[in-house]
Protein backbone atom coordinates (compact mmCIF):
# COMPACT_ATOMS: atom_id res chain seq x y z
CA UNK A 1 0.00 0.00 0.00
CA UNK A 2 1.07 3.53 -0.49
CA UNK A 3 0.38 6.72 -2.29
CA UNK A 4 0.40 4.94 -5.66
CA UNK A 5 -2.38 2.53 -4.74
CA UNK A 6 -4.43 5.35 -3.24
CA UNK A 7 -4.09 7.50 -6.34
CA UNK A 8 -4.99 4.61 -8.65
CA UNK A 9 -8.11 3.80 -6.61
CA UNK A 10 -9.09 7.47 -6.53
CA UNK A 11 -8.66 7.99 -10.27
CA UNK A 12 -10.43 4.77 -11.27
CA UNK A 13 -13.23 5.45 -8.81
CA UNK A 14 -13.79 9.01 -10.02
CA UNK A 15 -13.71 7.85 -13.63
CA UNK A 16 -16.37 5.23 -12.92
CA UNK A 17 -18.49 7.59 -10.83
CA UNK A 18 -18.38 10.63 -13.11
CA UNK A 19 -17.45 9.59 -16.64
CA UNK A 20 -18.78 6.10 -17.31
CA UNK A 21 -22.38 5.81 -18.45
CA UNK A 22 -22.64 2.04 -18.82
CA UNK A 23 -25.35 -0.26 -17.60
CA UNK A 24 -24.27 -3.55 -16.06
CA UNK A 25 -26.96 -5.87 -14.77
CA UNK A 26 -26.74 -6.25 -11.01
CA UNK A 27 -24.02 -3.61 -10.55
CA UNK A 28 -24.42 0.14 -10.02
CA UNK A 29 -21.26 1.46 -11.68
CA UNK A 30 -21.55 4.95 -10.17
CA UNK A 31 -21.84 3.61 -6.62
CA UNK A 32 -18.89 1.30 -7.21
CA UNK A 33 -16.91 4.29 -8.45
CA UNK A 34 -17.69 6.35 -5.35
CA UNK A 35 -16.72 3.44 -3.11
CA UNK A 36 -13.37 3.07 -4.90
CA UNK A 37 -12.75 6.83 -4.70
CA UNK A 38 -13.46 6.82 -0.97
CA UNK A 39 -11.15 3.83 -0.53
CA UNK A 40 -8.41 5.70 -2.39
CA UNK A 41 -8.78 8.72 -0.11
CA UNK A 42 -8.58 6.48 2.95
CA UNK A 43 -5.42 4.76 1.65
CA UNK A 44 -3.78 8.13 0.92
CA UNK A 45 -4.68 9.41 4.39
CA UNK A 46 -3.43 6.31 6.19
CA UNK A 47 -0.18 6.34 4.22
CA UNK A 48 0.42 10.00 5.09
CA UNK A 49 -0.21 9.34 8.78
CA UNK A 50 2.06 6.30 8.80
CA UNK A 51 4.93 8.14 7.12
CA UNK A 52 4.68 11.10 9.48
CA UNK A 53 4.62 9.06 12.69
CA UNK A 54 7.89 9.07 14.57
CA UNK A 55 8.89 7.90 17.98
CA UNK A 56 10.06 10.73 20.20
CA UNK A 57 12.05 10.44 23.39
CA UNK A 58 13.31 13.14 25.74
CA UNK A 59 16.03 12.60 28.37
CA UNK A 60 16.80 15.25 31.00
CA UNK A 61 20.05 15.15 32.97
CA UNK A 62 20.80 17.40 35.95
CA UNK A 63 24.44 18.03 36.83
CA UNK A 64 25.44 19.59 40.17
CA UNK A 65 28.73 21.50 40.04
CA UNK A 66 31.23 21.91 42.90
CA UNK A 67 30.07 25.49 43.58
CA UNK A 68 26.48 24.30 44.15
CA UNK A 69 24.99 25.41 40.83
CA UNK A 70 23.01 22.99 38.73
CA UNK A 71 22.84 22.59 34.98
CA UNK A 72 20.08 20.72 33.16
CA UNK A 73 20.77 19.11 29.81
CA UNK A 74 17.87 18.00 27.67
CA UNK A 75 18.34 15.56 24.82
CA UNK A 76 15.58 14.85 22.30
CA UNK A 77 15.70 12.02 19.81
CA UNK A 78 13.37 11.12 16.97
CA UNK A 79 13.40 7.66 15.48
CA UNK A 80 11.60 6.40 12.44
CA UNK A 81 9.16 3.58 13.06
CA UNK A 82 10.27 0.10 12.04
CA UNK A 83 9.87 -0.66 8.35
CA UNK A 84 6.77 -2.57 7.31
CA UNK A 85 7.37 -6.05 5.98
Amino acid sequence: MGFGLGIVLLVVGLALALAVDAQVSGVDVQTLGWILALGGLIVIGLTAVQLNTRRRATAVRTTTHSDGTQTQTERRTEMDPPAAL
